[in-house]
């Protein structure tokens, strides 16, 4: 095979993207905190952490955006929750890789 013709497996890319997501320990409270309840909103996660708002909300976006989470918008608020189904996939690779 030629180098260019190479391509990552897409479970590989699929963990990665969950180890990026997993890699800073305030992504970690956060998952935590979500795991205890069924969805709550943004204020809830900041009382939760001694961050800024704005950082939270930067880590919010990457855990959605590596699909460990889910947000729904109800005005004025957003809800957050884990993603059920992206978490289990997640830790079967974990598992699998490990």
């Amino acid at each position: 095979m030629k180098k260019e013709d190479f391509k990552y497996q897409e479970d590989h890319l699929k963990l990665a993207r969950f180890a990026k997501a997993l890699s800073h320990p305030a992504r970690l409270h956060i998952l935590n905190f979500l795991s205890c309840c069924d969805r709550c909103y943004t204020g809830n996660i900041v009382d939760e952490l001694p961050i800024a708002q704005s950082s939270v909300s930067q880590h919010l976006k990457e855990l959605k955006e590596a699909g460990l989470i889910q947000g729904t918008i109800e005005t004025p608020k957003v809800y957050y929750c884990i993603d059920k189904e992206n978490w289990k996939l997640a830790k079967e690779l974990f598992k699998e890789f490990f």
